[in-house]
């Protein structure tokens, strides 16, 4: 860390040291300066469905610490998320520049909610008044690092924990992880105003209108876990059933670049009639597809994860996955396969019970009911 007495940095949030913050503004008049409070820095580099599921966690560090700077250290891939969150000050991406940069500040608090040995690794190096979550031991393996990350840490390491006796959510876990109170924060997805816009045409060009409720079929899932996602025929045995009770049920196939192909065959096995989405426009303008639905139909997996993020009714299967840990927020109904092997988290299964075993009919009814549910809140705003 370098020493500098030649000249005291103003504490303001707009402060670069390199520039004036409008132009021609001079910090000696500026008469409305906003002071820094507290150094965050918040580390969460996981899948993108867990930056996702970190975002409530915001709330109850600007709570906790008013006039905070907060910075969000992620990966490259997953920036878009954070993009128009207005209780970032600041996101970075996972690279050599930002964790040289990060080396030289001063920390107050460092939230670290990574289990892994290269970002432990690094939360060593980082200078903080105070560090939660998990860094690295001296033998190179990792650790907790304050006693709210116990209760995470322990839950890694013991499946009878994790499987069959926790009852937390991963939005609970996270804030018991911190050391905050959690009071029922949602997901932190926000749309500009050009998004809101692209997505009201696109809906008017698909024929769609605010009256309509349309169910968005999210067909895949990242191939890191293939087995949480519906087989093509499921989902086209799916799909006509609802056409056969009600032919004019407005259905959007949704996806990432990974389901194209996937979509197109459901879309030509059921005659058509789906609404298919483009699947390799990136994750921003995909959130804003999955926006043109009312109720989203999915495995674990980041489009449900968007869907959350963006008050959807969800109807979400659950097979090697913990069903719960995920937070619907009261939006919704999870359909679980029963089998005695569930959850596993396995990437490999020669058997996919869980799979093989869900029921299509309870997936339906509850697609159903929340359609009932959508049409009554529709009428009530009326």
């Amino acid at each position: 860390m370098t020493e500098n007495n030649i000249y005291n940095p103003k504490n303001c949030i707009r402060f670069t040291g390199y520039k004036p913050c409008e132009p021609y503004k001079l910090c000696e008049e500026c008469d409305d300066p906003l002071p820094v409070g507290k150094r965050i820095l918040l580390i969460a580099l996981e899948a993108q469905g867990a930056v996702l599921m970190t975002t409530p966690l915001l709330h109850a560090i600007k709570r906790e610490h008013p006039g905070s700077c907060l910075t969000w250290l992620t990966r490259p891939e997953a920036m878009p998320l954070l993009e128009n969150n207005h209780l970032i000050d600041r996101a970075l991406p996972w690279n050599d520049v930002n964790r040289m940069l990060l080396k030289e500040i001063e920390f107050d608090i460092i939230i670290a909610l990574d289990k892994s040995v290269y970002t432990g690794a690094f939360v060593n190096s980082l200078n903080a008044g105070k560090k939660y979550g998990f860094g690295l031991s001296p033998q190179g393996v990792i650790i907790p690092l304050n006693e709210g990350a116990l209760y995470s840490y322990n839950l890694g390491l013991n499946d009878t924990l994790k499987f069959k006796e926790n009852k937390l959510t991963v939005v609970e876990i996270l804030h018991k992880t911190a050391e905050l109170p959690y009071k029922g924060d949602k997901y932190i997805l926000n749309l500009t105003k050009d998004e809101i816009e692209y997505r009201n045409n696109r809906a008017r060009e698909a024929g769609l209108s605010e009256d309509d409720i349309v169910i968005g079929f999210n067909t895949g899932c990242s191939k890191i876990f293939p087995n949480k996602k519906l087989r093509v025929e499921q989902q086209v045995a799916l799909i006509k059933m609802l056409y056969d009770h009600d032919p004019d049920m407005k259905i959007v196939l949704l996806g990432g670049r990974e389901d194209m192909e996937r979509n197109a065959r459901i879309h030509e096995l059921c005659g058509k009639q789906p609404i298919n989405t483009p699947t390799t426009e990136g994750l921003r303008r995909g959130a804003l597809y999955v926006d043109l639905a009312d109720i989203v139909v999915s495995g674990d997996s980041l489009g449900m994860h968007i869907a959350i993020g963006l008050g959807k009714y969800l109807v979400v299967w659950f097979g090697l996955s913990c069903e719960q840990e995920i937070e619907l927020f009261e939006r919704g109904e999870k359909i679980l396969s029963g089998v005695s092997c569930a959850p596993c988290w396995k990437k490999d299964c020669d058997d996919l019970k869980c799979l093989n075993e869900i029921s299509l009919h309870t997936i339906f009814g509850a697609i159903i009911k929340g359609v009932d549910v959508l049409k009554a809140e529709k009428a009530g705003q009326k």
